[in-house]
């Protein structure tokens, strides 16, 4: 293929990011490159993965569903001297649309990377008034970019399943990757993809029989119990991403036969590093989102159709009276997918470190923890513990090999669940349960406080409502507070749901505006998040503190003490027990109704602001 001025425009104002590609994809279009519906195949390749290349270029393609729509080879190139933000407040001033098949695709990709990886060439490309400048400069590009022919058939089958944490783009990208370095290398290939909307392209026995090798390019939990027997070769999705070929190479030379008779399989041993904590912890989160999400949408919609039914009684559709009404049955749904998000997480944890095994022990104890009211932070604890336990278990247990099969079905998960839950009981339970009564014992001495104590109860009651999100340190403020309405003490009750609102609010304006701290999945989820925090539903905040807990857990404490002392200082109170935004539409619902807004919208500030600053940014 050859670049050619056509294919260049210089000076372009390009509004967003999706103009941008509409315009580059339009260059390739017009000059019989594309067809036109190849840009959408472009804006989903995008949608999928931010395509910013670094030194102020980014470099669009489309998914390899749309390159069917390819007539010719081509690189298009847009130049945008003020640049336009792709994405985490990235500026890019050079786009360069891709319009490539599988065989030339990686081959634009590298040289491009080498071309523009030097800061004062793509510097100078960016502010140039010459297109033969920059034609003259991507030519090797544009040379480099004829299909490479593919080596010689050899007659291997590669199969191999990807998947990552929240199953969305690096399952898909790893996927893309090794599909595109084997066909280069002249293998046959199939790869499963397990993501955030289930198995695709699932392998079957056949696959499995006829296969050379599986891999597993995974940075979750993959059971490889069907690969018995056949060479297996783990590793993580960014290996995939970032060097197929290499990865196909080692898995021929290095992957070992899979024994599904060894310790290690019967513990369901399937992951690909044995080092991550984070990854188990990932794992979980992954798992758990979903009835955290689902959960606390059904009970912000169970109160939003209770106060359409109800009026301003609607607030109380938890109680009896209401029971079997359309309204409480979205909120009990609700309230039933919290009860398993608990031991969701805990089994997930455990599963990802010991496997099959590991989920029962994992999922009781985590659902123990909820029971003593230790909350997500018990349930973490559960995980790891049944997860290690269980793990020791499977290489420390040895059995004839007729009677090794019990195992990972009996000897393992019975084992496991007896030991985790009593330690959960006998070993967590006292302390947490100890820490529950003096904090309650503890606020209860508080209630006739006024003035300057009163404001700093306010901001105790508010960190504590943030602490551990559903722990005993929260309860024992939730429960105190709605105690105290039946004395007609108000304040605490506003102080504790203003605070307990804060967390997920500040999460969905973190999202908004550090855009750099947070994953594309992360953003996404952030939105349930806002709505779960104008409902009071703080859990909506979890999934983001169990990833982060030491910098997102203090973040939200600050921003969630700062409601609750401003909601005393402005003599707010509350005279019902939930609710969320729609307590502030009820008539003398809430004392101040406007300064407690402000009481919330403020601490949301202040813990956006320290989630901005304490998190890190994104890396890769």
């Amino acid at each position: 293929m050859q670049l050619t001025n056509a294919l260049i425009r210089l000076g372009s104002t390009a509004r967003d990011k999706t103009d941008a590609i509409r315009q580059v994809a339009t260059l390739l279009a017009e000059n019989g490159k594309v067809e036109p519906a190849y840009v959408d195949g472009m804006l989903a390749r995008e949608a999928q993965e931010n395509t910013y290349l670094g030194n102020g270029v980014a470099i669009p393609h489309g998914t390899p569903q749309s390159r069917d729509l390819i007539k010719e080879t081509a690189i298009a190139v847009l130049q945008v001297p003020d640049g336009v933000d792709w994405e985490d407040d990235e500026p890019a001033y050079l786009i360069v649309g891709i319009a490539a098949g599988d065989n030339e695709h990686l081959g634009v990709l590298k040289r491009l990377s080498t071309v523009v990886g030097d800061e004062d060439v793509a510097a100078r490309l960016a502010k140039t008034t010459d297109p033969d400048d920059i034609r003259e400069t991507l030519s090797s590009v544009a040379a480099d970019a004829a299909p490479a022919a593919a080596a010689p058939a050899s007659g291997k089958y590669i199969i191999g399943i990807t998947s990552c944490p929240t199953g969305v783009a690096h399952t898909y990208m790893a996927q893309e990757a090794l599909e595109i370095g084997a066909r280069a290398l002249g293998h046959e290939v199939k790869i499963e993809t397990q993501g955030s909307v289930g198995a695709a392209n699932v392998l079957t026995p056949q696959d499995i029989a006829r296969a050379d090798v599986v891999i597993i390019a995974a940075d979750t939990n993959v059971d490889p119990a069907r690969f018995a027997g056949k060479r297996l070769y783990r590793t993580g999705t960014k290996a995939a991403i970032n060097d197929a070929a290499k990865v196909i190479n080692t898995a021929f030379s290095e992957a070992p036969v899979f024994a599904a008779d060894s310790a290690a399989a019967a513990a369901g041993d399937a992951k690909p590093e044995r080092s991550g904590v984070y990854k188990h912890l990932m794992t979980g989160v992954s798992y758990m989102l979903p009835f955290v999400v689902a959960g606390g949408l059904l009970i912000a919609l169970g109160f939003a159709f209770a106060s359409f039914q109800f009026g301003e009684k609607g607030i109380f559709i938890y109680e009896d009276a209401y029971k079997g009404t359309f309204a409480a049955n979205l909120f009990w749904a609700g309230k039933a997918a919290f009860e398993l998000f608990i031991p969701v997480l805990g089994g997930y944890i455990a599963y990802s470190i010991a496997g099959r095994p590991g989920i029962a022990p994992g999922m009781v104890g985590a659902l123990i923890a909820n029971q003593i009211g230790a909350g997500f932070l018990g349930a973490i604890l559960a995980g790891f513990m049944a997860g290690y336990l269980v793990a020791f278990l499977a290489k420390t247990i040895k059995l004839p090999r007729e009677l090794e099969s019990l195992k990972p079905m009996i000897i393992l998960p019975l084992l496991g669940t007896a030991i985790v839950a009593l330690m959960m009981y006998y070993v967590v339970g006292k302390p947490v349960g100890s820490l529950m009564a003096a904090l309650t014992a503890w606020l209860e001495t508080q209630q006739n406080a006024k003035g300057f104590a009163a404001f700093l109860l306010g901001g105790l009651l508010g960190g504590m409502m943030a602490l551990d999100m559903g722990g005993p340190v929260n309860k024992a403020a939730y429960t105190v507070s709605t105690a105290l309405i039946g004395s007609n003490i108000f304040f605490p009750m506003a102080a504790t749901m203003a605070a307990g609102m804060t967390p997920p609010l500040a999460i969905f304006c973190a999202t908004l505006l550090f855009k750099n701290r947070f994953t594309v999945e992360e953003r996404e989820a952030g939105k349930a998040a806002g709505i779960l925090g104008l409902s009071f539903i703080t859990e909506g905040a979890i999934p983001f503190a169990a990833k982060d807990p030491l910098r997102v857990i203090p973040a939200l404490v600050i921003g969630s003490a700062v409601t609750g002392a401003l909601s005393v200082a402005f003599g707010c109170g509350l005279h019902a027990p939930h609710g969320g935004v729609f307590v502030l539409f009820i008539p003398n619902a809430v004392d101040h109704v406007l300064l407690y807004a402000v009481a919330i919208l403020a601490g949301t500030a202040v813990s956006t602001a320290c989630l901005g600053l304490f998190k890190k940014r994104l890396t890769a």
